[in-house]
């Protein structure tokens, strides 16, 4: 980051400490309240300063530029503002196949309990549109699901787009949830509860991902969606409501979209792009659905829900009404941002106490 990012990295983390109404004040601005929802005050106060920055969308003015923007704004606001990261047992570099070759993945261990039982291995996938973001862009959620959940992570980068359109992204994130199948034992993870997650484009991947392997025979325990796009396919209602302001935008939407598939249009349909379409629902594992008041993205990810829902399968689903997309990205500088994140790893972790763990065996 830069000096000055650095620096407006600090004083975001100071201001986390101020009550909001004041923050409005400041701004002279009343709270913004649409689709019957109030914007949290802390992420109002953020927008706010956004506006004065020249905008682009976030992978402009090309995807490399995009994603060390992207980058340095996430670092600004966290450990270089002197944010300490949550504390894990452990956090390892390991290397996982992809479907074309090895990928690198971060592996967090959390501290021990008082269970004789190995902990579930929790696969994330980061998001980013399929285009931006990385492994250290998203450790703090990984060191929150770990920390809080109970759960090992694994943190795949796989191959991003347009270097990689799709399916290579699809490819990679199959190939790493059946390494971590083969390797759970020897992570010291309980084999019989791996779970797919992940935000955005990764809570499409996991969704993806979960359906794919579950058709092979190797179904997975659970899934985390959170904020995922799941239907590529036709417009809903926050596309419209949220289209500006608040964070993603449709422009950003359909930057990404349009990297990732090659600007074949044609794919939206394929059901590996936009997994709501899939005949196969019903076979995908216990999930939770994570989404946000304001965020374009909401409407899918709760029609998703209920999709599943119908199909049988076991769905608790959570949204956030104050919050944007990318708020995961905020817990350094928004109270409610890292009260939401530490509240979800909760219920994931009570989705997850209801599936047997394996056995464990005595010498």
């Amino acid at each position: 980051p830069t000096a000055r990012e650095i620096v407006e990295g600090r004083i975001a983390r100071v201001l986390a400490l101020v009550p909001g109404a004041w923050l409005l004040h400041v701004i002279r601005e009343q709270p913004l309240v649409r689709d019957g929802q109030t914007l949290d005050p802390h992420v109002q106060f953020i927008l706010a300063s956004r506006r004065r920055r020249p905008q682009q969308v976030m992978a402009g003015p090309n995807p490399v530029e995009g994603r060390l923007r992207n980058r340095r704004e996430i670092q600004a606001a966290a450990v270089r503002a002197g944010a300490r990261p949550t504390r894990v047992r452990a956090v390892q570099r390991v290397t996982v196949d992809g479907a074309t070759g090895p990928l690198e993945a971060r592996h967090y261990v959390p501290a021990l309990s008082s269970s004789e039982a190995p902990a579930p291995l929790l696969v994330y996938f980061h998001g980013g549109g399929f285009v931006i973001c990385d492994l250290d862009t998203h450790d703090e959620v990984c060191r929150i699901l770990c920390s809080v959940a109970g759960v090992q992570v694994l943190s795949v980068a796989y191959r991003l787009a347009p270097e990689h359109p799709f399916p290579a992204p699809v490819d990679d994130c199959c190939a790493a949830l059946r390494w971590a199948q083969r390797n759970a034992t020897a992570l010291g993870a309980d084999p019989s509860r791996i779970a797919a997650g992940g935000d955005s484009a990764g809570g499409n991947l996991a969704a993806v991902a979960a359906l794919t392997l579950a058709r092979d025979g190797s179904p997975l325990a659970a899934q985390l969606l959170i904020c995922p796009t799941t239907d590529a396919t036709r417009r809903y209602p926050s596309h419209s409501t949220f289209d500006t302001g608040f964070v993603l935008t449709g422009a950003d939407m359909a930057e990404f979209m349009r990297l990732y598939l090659s600007e074949n249009a044609s794919l939206r349909a394929d059901s590996r792009v936009s997994p709501a379409l899939s005949s196969d629902l019903a076979s995908s594992p216990p999930t939770l659905v994570i989404t946000a008041g304001f965020d374009p993205l909401r409407d899918e990810g709760e029609a998703y829900a209920d999709l599943l829902r119908r199909a049988g399968v076991i769905v608790r689903s959570t949204r956030l009404p104050g919050l944007v997309h990318g708020f995961l990205h905020m817990t350094t500088v928004v109270p409610a941002a890292r009260a939401a994140t530490i509240a979800m790893a909760k219920e994931f972790r009570g989705l997850l106490s209801g599936i047997r763990a394996a056995p464990t065996s005595s010498a």
